[in-house]
């Protein structure tokens, strides 16, 4: 069901987010993130010139190389536009995912690591997604290869998948705790 219709209004700004999921012929998972900003109307910019409307204002790419246990074993970014000259210069500090996990706790791991002066909050953002992407591309092609062993991490993680739910009584009831 489409929203309800708004009220009169100028639109003003586009942010758009696209991930992939691969599997790669090394048995390694690719996912890849693009961020972009886009204004409907001219933007003065003191570092690239004008920047015409629909013409990004940010343009980040992001790919980070996981193995089956979601560990990070590669990571590139990209700053392809921003607003600052100095923007693509914060890129190298995103390596120190290397080596970190995507599990419970990601976004906080995420926060800690590169909030505020030490990082890109629209970087960040799109590692956060990105976690999820993983999760939907591994989970479904881990579970073609083995049997599951314990809870499946995601039970639990929205009202849908709530272990005492309809949803893991009828497709986990395994896990189901429900009466």
């Amino acid at each position: 069901m489409p929203l309800s219709p708004p009220v009169e209004r100028e639109h003003l700004h586009t942010r758009r987010y696209e991930f992939h999921g691969y599997r790669r012929a090394d048995g390694l998972w690719d996912i890849e993130g693009q961020m972009t900003d886009a204004k409907t109307y001219d933007v003065p910019n003191r570092f690239r010139g004008p920047i015409a409307a629909g013409t990004p204002i940010h343009d980040m790419r992001i790919r980070l190389t996981l193995d089956d246990d979601f560990t990070i074993r590669d990571i590139e970014m990209e700053t392809e536009a921003g607003p600052y000259r100095i923007c693509p210069a914060i890129v190298s500090r995103f390596a120190a995912m290397k080596g970190q996990r995507i599990a419970p706790g990601w976004h906080a791991r995420i926060k800690k690591m590169f909030g505020g002066v030490n990082g890109c909050i629209h970087q960040a953002e799109m590692l956060g997604a990105m976690g999820t992407v993983a999760v939907q591309t591994l989970f479904p092609m881990r579970e073609q290869r083995q049997a599951p062993t314990g809870k499946p991490a995601f039970l639990d993680t929205c009202h849908a998948l709530a272990s005492d739910g309809d949803v893991v009584r009828e497709f986990w009831p395994r896990f189901y705790t429900g009466s």
